[in-house]
């Protein structure tokens, strides 16, 4: 049998039978802190109209920004904080701005033969996304403390 990876133990709650928790708190918490992220992504998208290799994605319809959305798991100690293809997207183009097209890569089954040589047609973009968390990380925390303080009473 294979050992676990990791053990993580906590002391000082041997002598309870069952902690007396509340999910619905931490559910408000992880809300909050989706709520607080989704924004800073959308204003890291939303500042220049035109982007290059290297920044962040610009905006000329709203469309990527408007598709910033976040959910919290059902379990609720999950939140999830990225684009969504909505019913005005042709594509899923967050992909195409994430890795970017080069000008001479072509579709079909020969596609895996061939090596885009060509320049870009559409350049790499940063991640707005980890910086939007990263940006919020001190925020998020004091949320999430919170939360489970007050789940825990």
């Amino acid at each position: 049998m294979a050992r676990p990876a990791a053990y993580l133990h906590f002391d000082g709650f041997d002598s309870y039978g069952k902690l007396d928790f509340d999910k619905k708190e931490i559910r408000k918490g992880m809300r909050k802190a989706g709520v607080l992220v989704r924004a800073e992504g959308r204003k890291l998208v939303s500042k220049r109209a035109v982007s290059g290799k290297g920044q962040y994605p610009g905006m000329r319809k709203g469309r990527l920004r408007r598709s910033i959305t976040y959910r919290v798991s059902r379990a609720g100690f999950l939140v999830k904080i990225e684009p969504q293809k909505t019913a005005d997207m042709k594509d899923f183009y967050p992909a195409y701005l994430w890795y970017g097209v080069r000008r001479s890569a072509k579709r079909g089954k020969s596609h895996k033969k061939q090596e885009a040589t060509g320049a870009w047609r559409i350049e790499p973009r940063e991640n707005y996304m980890v910086d939007a968390l990263n940006n919020s990380k001190d925020a998020v925390r004091s949320i999430l403390k919170q939360a489970f303080a007050a789940a825990l009473r």
